[in-house]
């Protein structure tokens, strides 16, 4: 069977966001030990708050203090608890709804197995040692066997109420390129750059994606191309990045799109060894390897006359 690489890829995006009258209220909550919901028009307590009514669209103000007490109404099981999650041993998720609420909260529950969770079964917050305003004040449910817990029936009002959140939104998982991005990145490490050529309209294309994009039927033929190649289009970027490879690069730089010799598609790469406002369509540029890279670090003019307008202007 063909060589095929895998690896780990992480997809980040965290984001700060604003928060309303109502969600600032219950964050802030929170962060004093103060589970708040908001009475809708048809007198039931929501928790988590809504802002609107999920039937009428009208907008909810009325806060209610709940209690951290409540019933778990469902539950399912997590044997392997993943990054990021509330719990690092084993433990259940489960829709509490608190007494004083009409409504369930989603979060973690404590517990040694699937066999001590049921539904019906009363818990309790567990509050986290260093509140911060979020969803995470609530470390994760517990079984509780004890008395309702009454409330002395918070109007909402805190002294610095929570003014946004910063969404840590991640994706975490295991990426496979397949038999032709493999030996695509495999001849990378060799410092070539091979694609592969379709059967039928006879296109190279880099990388290879082991069927043409165009005819949509597979492709086999390796074919080296370049080092060299032609600049199509470019972009001058002139914020500096953070967290990627290019954190440490000063602005402003270039990305352009490379037409390889002897490709029938262009690939992106920065352009290095020139001042970026020399960057120009038809440059001519080669790749620069860095030692123990799997990649190009950069390409950088070959010093040859510009290439002609019509050899490269069907891959703009």
């Amino acid at each position: 069977m063909p060589h095929v690489l895998k690896a780990p890829l992480v997809v980040q995006f965290p984001f700060t966001r604003s928060l309303g009258p109502v969600q600032s209220a219950f964050l802030t909550g929170l962060r004093e030990r103060v589970v708040l919901g908001v009475r809708a028009t048809d007198s039931r307590v929501l928790v988590p708050p809504v802002e609107y009514d999920p039937v009428t669209a009208e907008e909810l103000r009325d806060l209610v203090e709940v209690a951290p007490t409540g019933t778990v109404t469902t539950w399912a099981w997590n044997h392997a608890p993943r990054r990021g999650q509330p719990l690092d041993t084993p433990f259940a998720w489960v829709l509490v709804r608190l007494d004083g609420a009409d409504t369930a909260l989603l979060h973690a529950l404590d517990a040694p197995g699937p066999d001590a969770v049921r539904t019906g079964m009363r818990v309790r917050v567990r509050w986290a040692r260093e509140p911060s305003g979020a969803i995470t004040d609530i470390a994760c449910f517990e079984p509780y066997d004890g008395d309702p817990v009454h409330v002395a029936g918070s109007s909402g009002e805190f002294e610095e109420p929570v003014g946004g959140i910063v969404a840590e939104a991640r994706l975490d998982y295991t990426y496979s390129p397949g038999r032709a991005q493999s030996a695509y990145i495999d001849a990378l490490a060799e410092h070539r750059i091979v694609g592969e050529r379709c059967p039928s309209c006879r296109k190279v294309y880099v990388p290879p994606r082991g069927a043409c994009p165009t005819c949509g039927v597979a492709t086999a033929e390796q074919v080296e191309v370049g080092p060299r190649g032609t600049v199509t289009t470019f972009c001058i970027v002139n914020i500096k990045a953070s967290h990627t490879a290019n954190a440490d690069i000063e602005v402003p730089y270039v990305y352009a799109h490379i037409a390889l010799d002897g490709a029938d598609l262009a690939l992106h790469g920065r352009i290095g060894g020139i001042p970026y406002d020399q960057v120009r369509m038809g440059l001519r540029v080669e790749p620069v390897w860095t030692r123990g890279a799997r990649h190009p670090d950069h390409y950088r003019p070959t010093g040859e006359p510009d290439a002609q307008y019509d050899t490269y202007k069907e891959l703009l």
